[in-house]
């Protein structure tokens, strides 16, 4: 247990932002949203979900950049592709399960967070290399 909370204070230190981000995802993602004028946007829902993971995706990817002077593509993998969509489909079952009936699990939000999770791929793989690279070059 030690050795875990250790780990988890290391990653809040190493990705602040990344911390609050997916803090944020979760805390949006469960609360009763109030009714907007956004909500007669057609797949505003869609969209909201692209973006939190796009988003997401691309701020690891920068925070790790900043940090490593090169990139190790396991580590990444497992952080920064699939962490990102398991915690997407697990929100989605929180939310069908969990919510009593305030917010709905929904197969077509986890396709979105799935689309945002590869654009941020595309934004923030480049992104990481550059600023390793500038690590490097200290």
């Amino acid at each position: 247990m030690k050795v875990f909370m250790q780990n988890s204070f290391k990653f809040i230190r190493h990705y602040p932002f990344s911390c609050l981000i997916i803090v944020a995802i979760w805390v949006l993602c469960l609360i009763p949203l109030p009714e907007t004028p956004l909500d007669n946007v057609r797949f505003i829902d869609k969209w909201t979900h692209f973006i939190f993971y796009g988003g997401l995706c691309t701020v690891l990817w920068g925070e790790y950049g900043r940090r490593h002077s090169s990139i190790d593509k396991w580590r990444t993998l497992l952080w920064i592709v699939i962490a990102p969509v398991i915690m997407g489909g697990l929100i989605e079952i929180v939310q069908a399960t969990c919510t009593n009936g305030v917010r709905n699990g929904d197969v077509t939000d986890w396709i979105a967070d799935n689309i945002g999770v590869v654009i941020g791929q595309l934004i923030g793989i480049p992104l990481a290399l550059y600023l390793s690279r500038r690590n490097k070059a200290r």
